[in-house]
């Protein structure tokens, strides 16, 4: 039946952005991406679903454009005095309403499928899980997002996105004392005890410099280490 495709698609859509919510928001509260136990991932994209609606949109087309043409056809009759054509035109009118509305909602479940999965892209991307535009499509992006999952065109997408922020956040003289792509949550305390997972070197803060060697501890300012927490080199403690 017209109609079914779309929506098995809206179905995926809402389970697909129920769990993908959900794995941002325990990265978020519990740094699990930050240490590596889990993977933040949007599901495959569903290239056969998207194909088979495809093919029913054109049949569908195909079918609208035909019973248009015969009402046409039957509305002439009408005019030109044949009774018997009343009753045609009422069925061919309906065929044809009933045609158009599913090619309608078809076209909308689709536009609602690729929306939900730019969102996720672009919360991601927010997030600070997707990092590095090299590895993109490679099948491992930084802090262990799985890029495979992307289509083609979601990747470049991906890639397009990163790099407006990345101009927006380099270049322009508006935003160069604030980082528009950190944390958007005001800190619990100004000061944190931090673990560094990865040996980075020396970093200077305004309250000195620090030798970050892999397993060492130091007490810090939030806002000096937000970006290598973000990044996976340094987990709060």
């Amino acid at each position: 039946m017209y109609g079914e495709l779309g929506n098995k698609l809206i179905i995926e859509a809402k389970r697909t952005e129920q769990l993908t919510q959900r794995h941002i928001d325990a990265s978020l509260n519990n740094d699990m991406n930050r240490n590596g136990g889990n993977n933040i991932s949007i599901p495959l994209y569903n290239d056969e679903l998207i194909n088979n609606i495809l093919k029913e949109v054109r049949q569908l087309k195909q079918n609208a454009d035909y019973f248009k043409q015969l009402k046409q056809e039957q509305d002439q009759d009408l005019l030109d005095g044949v009774g018997s054509a009343l009753a045609n035109e009422k069925i061919r009118g309906c065929q044809y309403f009933v045609n158009l509305i599913c090619l309608e909602r078809n076209k909308r479940c689709l536009m609602a499928y690729q929306r939900m999965r730019s969102d996720m892209i672009d919360k991601l991307i927010w997030n600070g899980d997707i990092e590095n535009n090299s590895t993109a499509g490679t099948g491992a992006g930084s802090k262990g997002y799985e890029y495979n999952e992307l289509s083609h065109n979601e990747q470049e997408y991906m890639n397009q996105y990163k790099n407006v922020l990345d101009d927006l956040n380099s270049e322009s003289e508006l935003w160069s004392c604030v980082e528009i792509m950190g944390n958007m949550n005001p800190p619990s305390d100004i000061f944190i005890d931090i673990r560094v997972l990865k040996d980075i070197g020396e970093i200077q803060t305004e309250y000195g410099t620090f030798n970050l060697v892999k397993d060492s501890q130091f007490y810090v300012r939030q806002s000096d280490v937000e970006r290598l927490i973000q990044q996976g080199y340094v987990q709060k403690i």
